[in-house]
C-alpha cells in the first residue's frame, strides 16, 4: 500500500488550476455543483450504454479529453470558469462508470465497495494536507486549501463521486427505496448539511468533503430518477440536465473569484 508521502508527492506533478479559472465557494457554487452531478451521472449512464462503451472503455476518452482541459487552461489567461466545470462533469462521469463497474459488472458489495473508498478518500485528504495543502495555505497563496482544483483535488474529487455513486445506489437498490425514494431520503440530508454549515463550514476541508460526497450522492439517485422511463429516459434527461447545468452557469453571474479565508480543518 503506497505510504502517505508517496501520495503526496505523487499529487504535486501537475499544477493547480489558475485561481482566475477557479469559482467562489458560495450558493452559486454548490447550486451547480449539485446539478452537475445529476447531469454528470446521466452522462455516465449514456456513456456507457447508448454510446456502447460500457463502464471500461470510455474511461480512456475521459482520460483524454481531461488532459486536453488541464494543458489549455495553463496557457490561457483569459477570466472564466469553463475549465473547471467542464473537469467537474469529465471527472462525475467517469466516477459513475467507476461505480458501475466495480458493483455492477464485478458485483462487489457496495458496503464493501463504499467503506474501501472512504478510506481511500480519507487517507488521500490526509495526505495532500499533510505535504501540499497546508504548505501552501501557509505560505498565502492565491490557490486555497479547499478549492485548489490540483492533482490531489482532481483525485479527491474522482474517489468522492465514485464513492457518492456507490451510496446513492445502495439507498435505491441495496435498501430498495426506489431512485424516488433514495432521492427523497438523500436530498434533505445535504439539505441539512447546507443548513449546518451555513456559518462558513464548507470551508473546512473534511466538511466540505463529506458534502461533495452527499452531493454525489443525491446527485446519483436524482439523475436515475429523471433518466427513468417513467420521466425523460437517459438520452432525453441526459440532454435536459446538461443544458440546465450549461443555463445556471451562464445566467447566475458571480464576481472575479477572490481569496479564501484562512480556516482550520
Amino acid at each position: 500500500m503506497p505510504s502517505i508521502r508517496a501520495i503526496a508527492l505523487s499529487c504535486q506533478k501537475v499544477h493547480p488550476m489558475q485561481p482566475i479559472h477557479l469559482p467562489t465557494l458560495g450558493p452559486r457554487y454548490w447550486t451547480a455543483l449539485c446539478v452537475a452531478s445529476i447531469f454528470g451521472a446521466n452522462m455516465g449512464d449514456f456513456f456507457a450504454h447508448d454510446l456502447g462503451l460500457g463502464h471500461v472503455a470510455g474511461l480512456p476518452f475521459l482520460a483524454v479529453a481531461f488532459a486536453l482541459v488541464a494543458v489549455s487552461e495553463r496557457s490561457d489567461r483569459t477570466v472564466h470558469q469553463a475549465y473547471y466545470w467542464t473537469a467537474i462533469i469529465i471527472v462525475r462521469t467517469a466516477a459513475t462508470n467507476a461505480a458501475d463497474f466495480a458493483c455492477g459488472d464485478l458485483k462487489l458489495p457496495r458496503v464493501l465497495v463504499a467503506a474501501g473508498l472512504a478510506a481511500l478518500l480519507a487517507l488521500v485528504l490526509v495526505a495532500n494536507w499533510q505535504l501540499v495543502w497546508r504548505r501552501r495555505s501557509d505560505q498565502g497563496s492565491a490557490v486555497d486549501r479547499v478549492l485548489g482544483a490540483d492533482t490531489g483535488y482532481w483525485i479527491s474529487m474522482l474517489i468522492a463521486g465514485t464513492l457518492g455513486t456507490v451510496l446513492g445506489d445502495y439507498c435505491s437498490h441495496n435498501l430498495h427505496l426506489g431512485d424516488a425514494g433514495a432521492t427523497l431520503l438523500l436530498g434533505p440530508i445535504l439539505g441539512l448539511l447546507f443548513l449546518v454549515a451555513r456559518g462558513g463550514l464548507l470551508r473546512s476541508l473534511w466538511f466540505y468533503w463529506l458534502t461533495v460526497v452527499m452531493v454525489r450522492s443525491a446527485g446519483t439517485a436524482a439523475g436515475d430518477l429523471v433518466a427513468s422511463r417513467g420521466l425523460l429516459g437517459l438520452p432525453l434527461g441526459t440532454l435536459v440536465t446538461g443544458l440546465l447545468f450549461v443555463g445556471l452557469l451562464l445566467t447566475w453571474k458571480e464576481p472575479a473569484r477572490p481569496r479564501l479565508v484562512d480556516v482550520g480543518t
